[in-house]
């Protein structure tokens, strides 16, 4: 049995991604990243509809995401940054997501 070259590996490894990613388009699952987003925003949309302690709720959670992003090797300035855009972006209680046109019904 030969040894399967690298270009051969990494088309059938495309391949099978592809096949995973439109298996997960037809079933409509969402991936990690969706559910993410969605738990952020929801976090933040929480933070501030209870007012009392809502920044301090907000700086917890930076601090604590911060932290995690920290020990993975991402830097710590940019992290805060990364998570300050977002919250000013996610603030005005818009939904912010764009539509998944390839789950609307046919």
């Amino acid at each position: 049995m030969t040894k399967k070259s690298k270009r051969e590996i990494n088309a059938k490894q495309r391949a099978r991604q592809q096949r995973v990613r439109d298996e997960a388009r037809n079933r409509r699952r969402p991936s990690r990243d969706d559910l993410a987003r969605m738990l952020f925003w929801k976090m933040i949309m929480s933070a501030r509809k209870h007012h009392l302690g809502r920044r301090e709720a907000l700086d917890r959670l930076r601090d604590e995401i911060v932290d995690g992003l920290e020990l993975q090797g991402f830097d710590v300035r940019e992290s805060e940054d990364v998570f300050e855009e977002l919250t000013a972006r996610y603030a005005d209680g818009l939904f912010p997501f764009r539509p998944k046109r390839h789950l609307n019904s046919a």
